[in-house]
């Protein structure tokens, strides 16, 4: 696909482009409305719509890549999790996207604007565990989300929601989508990737703890952890209870070796008043 830098305001005949809600290294999402549905009486509401952005929508096989990241997230069914419509190509334009949920809210990375000394823990507490368990949830589907950062997950008064699965992985699409090669798609968010990410290294649900708990120590503290800084030199973020502090360390391991703990595991740490995690 080949779709100019501006795409139509109508695309598929139905959806109208309204607002851009957000660009990433890959992709841009719009606010849109559904005119057929509106046209047969549905009073929906808005729904957010994606495609490529350039210059990843001029690569051969750029359909490919968003269908994946479609499939991808369509195979998940959770309350955390962003939910998926339709995969459709506008037969004009010659423009692939995708629909999906439209979520209402902000997004972490402008919450944490906002909170230069952390999140208190009654209010950290319960965005951690939303977070974790949608990520728990991912990795059970044999799902990896590929680039867990505060800008891929929105706040709202339902609470927390992991979006983006555009860097994403699943061992059953190994087989159905092998002509689509992701090496050249280096999108990582150095302040949230794993080590061995920025190093050139295989996603894995490892790297996926470390994002995880790097927003978690970037809520508790107010900053985010440096990508040099070194493990012995880390000290228990202010508004983190100590009794949590070595299973998150754990997870911030640079070592993915050492890095054992999971997603469920981080959440059981963080969900229970007294802990027993002995490391």
């Amino acid at each position: 696909m080949s779709p100019a830098s501006e795409p139509p305001r109508l695309l598929g005949g139905r959806y109208h482009l309204e607002s851009v809600l957000g660009k990433g290294g890959m992709g841009v999402v719009y606010r849109a409305r559904d005119l057929l549905h509106e046209q047969l009486g549905e009073a929906g509401s808005p729904m957010a719509l994606k495609l490529l952005a350039e210059p990843f929508a001029q690569c051969p096989d750029a359909h490919v890549l968003l269908f994946s990241e479609f499939a991808l997230a369509r195979s998940l069914r959770h309350p955390r999790v962003v939910r998926m419509f339709s995969f459709e190509v506008d037969t004009q334009s010659q423009i692939a996207f995708f629909t999906m949920e439209w979520l209402q809210g902000v997004t972490l990375d402008r919450l944490l604007l906002e909170c230069p000394d952390g999140l208190p823990w009654r209010e950290l507490q319960p965005m951690a565990l939303q977070l974790l368990d949608a990520l728990a949830y991912t990795h059970q589907q044999n799902v990896l989300h590929g680039d867990v950062k505060p800008a891929n997950v929105m706040v709202g008064q339902e609470g927390v929601c992991l979006f983006d699965f555009g860097l994403g992985y699943a061992q059953a699409q190994v087989a159905s989508l092998s002509c689509l090669s992701r090496s050249r798609f280096n999108a990582w968010t150095p302040a949230y990737a794993a080590p061995e990410l920025r190093e050139g290294g295989v996603l894995s649900a490892a790297a996926d703890v470390y994002g995880v708990a790097c927003i978690i120590y970037e809520l508790a503290h107010g900053k985010r952890l440096g990508k040099h800084t070194p493990m012995d030199r880390l000290t228990c973020p202010r508004q983190l209870p100590r009794r949590c502090w070595s299973a998150l360390r754990l997870a911030l391991a640079t070592d993915p070796q050492r890095r054992t703990i999971t997603a469920a595991e981080l959440g059981k740490v963080i969900g229970c008043k007294q802990s027993r995690w002995y490391l």
